[in-house]
């Protein structure tokens, strides 16, 4: 059998320069297993077409020849081929509504979907995903909104100095330079009026993780969750320090009857509601990172903010940095997606309304909805690392056989959405969201 693989280009936008596969795993693909590469040119893909080639692969417009087309985001729906398989985020597993018509489209194409949200192993643990990236560059995002808003409030701050995160030449260079500004801060501190500065982080995960990276390089001191509301007072005197809070379920929700139990939670969140905002008048700064879907409640929502503005309560809240991106979510006011070149909103709670762009006053939501584009070659280069180990067995495999009869590993076989354009067992429950 002859193992064709295509490399499409992103076109979702103009900040979209990653790749699946980087030029050296693609030779690495040719020689180990005699793949062969077809890659479509592209004018912003962040290795060149002349990368590729020099490793082996053919830059061709046509992806015809291709068994497999691996991508990194959504393909426009007109330019999927009859029977063909392909990898990518599909973003259709919450019945996103504006993806339905492409994945009813792959169905009607008799496609084949595998999507990287669920290449998953036997503890449901998933194995490829730029969620780090996400994390690192949301949080240089999120820190630069707060130090503009500082500014535009009269308070200048070392934070002030970080840049947005394609600004850097690379994730070091911006490393280098956060931990420079808190060595800054360690030394000379920032405005009392400011103290305490806590920055909350919601969920654990790898996002969280990228997240929390990057705040780490500045001085901070941690405290769980269950304490915030009654140490606050005792952290104001140090302006030396930001702190660090991060939130696990249980910290988040309450049982409506009965105790906190992780597992129910997961498979009853009807049975929940949100505690959060009791640390919400805490916060300075909330990095939200969690996985989110219709099922679990709200955490920061429009009415608690309109009573806040009503009370003409002290919320320290300035700014969130929404790095799940869940539109009307988790965050009720991330409202939209952006993009890198005009990353935040402000949400007016006293009005419902909202102003583009990072201003004085109100919450501003930073919500860049493909945040590792902006660190494409590091992110690229690591997703591509994993995703290498994957290719053969989709190189090779029949997939005219009956699901059953598939020789997929247990990962790829989970997370097949499509086979032969009918949804395979695991997700017979999108069928309601297709018209």
């Amino acid at each position: 059998m002859k193992k064709v693989i295509g490399i499409r280009r992103e076109d979702k936008n103009e900040w979209e320069r990653r790749s699946p596969l980087t030029p050296g795993d693609v030779k690495e693909l040719k020689e180990t297993f005699g793949i062969k590469t077809i890659v479509q040119p592209s004018k912003i893909r962040i290795f060149t077409e002349e990368e590729y080639e020099k490793a082996g692969a053919e830059i061709n417009e046509d992806l015809g020849e291709a068994n497999v087309i691996l991508a990194v985001k959504e393909i426009p729906k007109d330019l999927f081929q009859k029977g063909k398989t392909y990898a990518f985020f599909s973003h259709v597993i919450k019945g996103q509504p504006h993806n339905m018509p492409m994945l009813k489209q792959m169905m009607d194409l008799k496609c084949n979907l595998i999507d990287y949200e669920r290449v998953m192993d036997e503890k449901n643990l998933r194995l490829i995903f730029f969620g780090p990236f996400a994390g690192l560059a949301g949080m240089i995002e999120t820190l630069h909104a707060f130090g503009q808003k500082l500014k535009l409030q009269g308070f200048h701050t070392p934070l002030e100095k970080i840049k947005q995160a394609y600004e850097y030449n690379s994730l070091e260079e911006a490393k280098k330079e956060i931990e420079t500004i808190g060595k800054e801060i360690d030394e000379n501190g920032i405005p009392v009026e400011l103290c305490p500065l806590v920055v909350g982080f919601a969920g654990y995960g790898n996002v969280s993780r990228g997240a929390q990276e990057i705040f780490n390089l500045l001085p901070h001191k941690t405290i769980s969750g269950h304490i915030l509301n009654e140490m606050y007072e005792t952290f104001s005197a140090d302006d030396y320090n930001l702190y660090k809070v991060v939130f696990n379920e249980e910290d988040m929700v309450r049982a409506k009857d009965g105790e906190f139990e992780l597992q129910d939670y997961y498979d009853n969140p009807e049975k929940y509601e949100s505690r959060f905002e009791t640390y919400l008048p805490y916060l300075s700064i909330l990095v939200n990172c969690i996985y989110w879907t219709e099922d679990y409640p709200r955490f920061v929502t429009k009415e608690y903010l309109r009573n806040q503005t009503i009370l003409r309560s002290n919320l320290t809240l300035k700014v969130i940095g929404d790095i799940s991106c869940d539109i009307n979510g988790a965050v009720e006011i991330t409202h939209k997606p952006t993009k890198p070149d005009n990353p935040t909103y402000t949400f007016f709670a006293d009005k419902d309304r909202y102003e583009d762009g990072t201003q004085r006053t109100g919450i501003t939501v930073m919500a860049v909805d493909n945040l590792p584009c902006e660190f494409s070659r590091e992110s690229s280069q690591e997703f591509s690392r994993v995703l290498k180990n994957f290719v053969n067995d989709l190189a090779v495999e029949d997939f005219d056989r009956d699901f059953e009869q598939l020789g997929l590993p247990y990962p790829l076989k989970k997370s097949l959405i499509l086979h032969k354009g009918q949804l395979t067992n695991d997700y017979l429950y999108m069928n309601k969201f297709i018209k």
